[in-house]
């Protein structure tokens, strides 16, 4: 299902297609090793790109997905646009291990959408995937992103996840817009916006889901404000198998690896940014 249709004014796919340059410098650095040479040659190819690039998108195809990239204020957008060998390689293997014919997703922190259209894009027809994105300019990528690949199974939901429905606060970094948060990030300073608020067992209900599969929660150092009452209320039918999360124990006020292996779920793999739990 896809809930938003592609905006009728924006250029179609193809229209920011890569100049030859580009597409060379893009070749390179999707090949380099995750060594620190080839952090180091990744960086000085993306600074010649971004410069020639003088603030316009790009048309691509990365993850299986086709994809406009706006690769200067949001770091996902950028390791996905140059090196998307790098981008959560180990944890996106894994949820595409428990995809099946009604395979149920649960993207919470959507960003542009790179998970959930992975996930699309191996999925099949009768899948549901949810991407769950507060953050108004990264929720209009996504929906453009997802309107022009047209799997048929995603849909985008304008709101954030938290302890409880209604409006919460959002903290916003403007060098970084894809990492906003209901917890304050940067500084007490950073802007803020008020956006409408859903728990993940609302959204669950709504979408008439009778299982999930799979849930990523990359929502900055928020995920214990999801995952506490959601663990605490909801059936044990509706416990997903697999959890995709985070690791921004520095700033939960719950031990999150604790309470998911006190609900029955084991530790896969922790990588630099995230841990994955899966359920027993």
């Amino acid at each position: 299902m896809i809930a938003q249709a592609l905006p009728a004014e924006v250029a179609p796919f193809g229209a920011h297609a890569p100049s030859r340059f580009v597409r060379a410098a893009l070749s390179l650095t999707g090949k380099l090793p995750d060594t620190w040479s080839g952090r180091r040659v990744a960086f000085f190819l993306r600074n010649l790109v971004l410069r020639s690039l003088a603030g316009k998108p790009l048309d691509i195809e990365a993850l299986g997905a086709k994809m406009r990239i706006k690769p200067y204020n949001n770091i996902s957008e950028k390791k996905v646009l140059f090196t998307p060998q790098y981008f959560d390689a180990e944890e996106l293997a894994i949820l595409r291990r428990y995809i099946t014919d009604d395979f149920v997703f649960i993207d919470v922190g959507a960003n542009a959408g790179f998970y959930a259209l992975h996930a699309a894009a191996h999925a099949r027809g009768r899948a549901r995937i949810v991407a769950v994105e507060p953050q108004p300019e990264i929720f209009d990528r996504l929906v453009w992103n997802i309107g022009v690949n047209r799997f048929g199974t995603v849909k985008a939901i304008a709101c954030a996840l938290a302890d409880r429905a209604g409006e919460v606060t959002l903290f916003l970094d403007p060098a970084n817009i894809g990492q906003a948060s209901i917890r304050i990030v940067g500084s007490a300073n950073a802007p803020t916006l008020r956006v409408p608020a859903k728990t993940m067992l609302d959204i669950i209900r709504e979408e008439r889901f009778n299982h999930v599969d799979a849930v990523k929660l990359d929502v900055q150092g928020a995920e214990d404000l999801i995952l506490e009452p959601f663990l605490a209320t909801a059936p044990t039918a509706l416990l997903p198998r697999l959890v995709i999360l985070e690791n921004s124990e520095s700033r939960w006020q719950t031990d999150l690896h604790a309470l998911l292996r006190s609900h029955g779920y084991s530790e896969i793999t922790r990588t630099r940014l995230n841990a994955v739990y899966a359920l027993a």
